[in-house]
């Protein structure tokens, strides 16, 4: 089932939403501040491609002083409308019975796309 929801996620324009996330990482890694900010990219761009069966956990220095620095450097740099962009699809997915496990998925997304720094893929 998880893979039939990939396939799915993929088809309906989670290969570009990745795509996208890659894309915009690449172009933060080209400098050397904006390197953290493009791992957290490739991060989520890998989860985006791919939802169905991974989950955003805290990793044991997930509260450090580093990652909450950059959590709010995240948000004040317009990162947040990322989140905001999953969180309206996800409501609107989440409208019909069919799209309900799409609509969970954005929620997952936005969730890790709010505050990114301190999570892991798992």
């Amino acid at each position: 089932m998880t893979f039939l929801g990939n396939l799915i996620w993929l088809i309906m324009g989670g290969f570009i939403t990745a795509l996208m996330y890659w894309f915009i990482g690449l172009l933060m890694c080209a400098t050397i501040i904006g390197i953290p900010f493009g791992v957290q990219l490739f991060k989520i761009g890998n989860m985006a491609l791919w939802p169905f069966g991974y989950n955003l956990v805290a990793k044991e220095n997930a509260n450090s002083c580093i990652n909450i620095l950059f959590n709010v450097l995240w948000i004040f740099l317009g990162w947040w409308e990322i989140a905001l962009t999953h969180l309206v699809f996800g409501v609107l997915l989440c409208c019909t019975i069919i799209g309900i496990p799409w609509g969970t998925q954005h929620f997952k997304l936005a969730f890790g796309s709010i505050f990114p720094f301190g999570k892991e893929v798992v």
